[in-house]
């Protein structure tokens, strides 16, 4: 299951089709060529997202597994 606590490293290494999916939201992550440390969470919140939008994020991530 993903979390929104989940590591970018974590997430792209077991579930690489994320790494398709946070580009097309701007969240960029390891494989995008520019390494990033932290979680989900933050990733996206520093993209500005908001924490519903952060739920729905993660809920679209899970129904792609």
């Amino acid at each position: 299951m993903i979390i929104k606590e989940i590591e970018i490293e974590e997430l792209v290494r077991n579930h690489p089709f994320s790494v398709k999916f946070l580009m097309e939201k701007g969240i960029r992550c390891i494989a995008c060529g520019e390494p990033v440390w932290g979680t989900l969470e933050e990733a996206a919140k520093e993209k500005g997202f908001s924490n519903d939008q952060i739920e729905r994020l993660v809920s679209e991530l899970n129904s792609m597994k």
